[in-house]
């Protein structure tokens, strides 16, 4: 039974390493950085996670649908230097993404943040997404 209990430990426990490092990605990898859009829509969530934040809102395309929109934006602690809190955004809010890449795979309603990515909140404040 023990050596049984060791053996099972002794497999599980590298996938403890392994699956956190699977999680982050190259940006290349899912943007094209060729491609930039604008946006302005309404906030419909925001997670403040590592490796980073996202945030979504409700984005009427060119035909008038409206799309829920991905943003990645760089990581929480990044975006505290930048002066954001957890509460700098709000869902609900109307907000304006300047400059944000598109993603790579058309299927997805995603946008990625390049260092000249900005966030313009609805009172005119302009904050960074890196």
């Amino acid at each position: 039974m023990r050596t049984t209990l060791l053996a099972l430990i002794l497999c599980v426990a590298p996938t403890l390493f392994v699956l956190p490092a699977g999680a982050h990605h190259s940006f290349d990898a899912e943007y094209d950085a060729s491609k930039i859009a604008d946006f302005t829509g309404v906030v419909t969530q925001l997670d403040w996670q590592n490796p980073h934040a996202y945030l979504y809102a409700n984005v009427k395309d060119a035909g008038g649908a409206t799309k829920n929109i991905r943003f990645e934006l760089g990581p929480p602690y990044a975006l505290l230097r930048g002066g954001w809190t957890k509460s700098t955004v709000k869902i609900g809010d109307t907000i304006t993404v300047t400059g944000g890449a598109l993603s790579k795979d058309p299927r997805n309603n995603w946008v990625g943040a390049v260092n000249s990515t900005t966030l313009i909140l609805s009172s005119g404040a302009k904050l960074t997404m890196r």
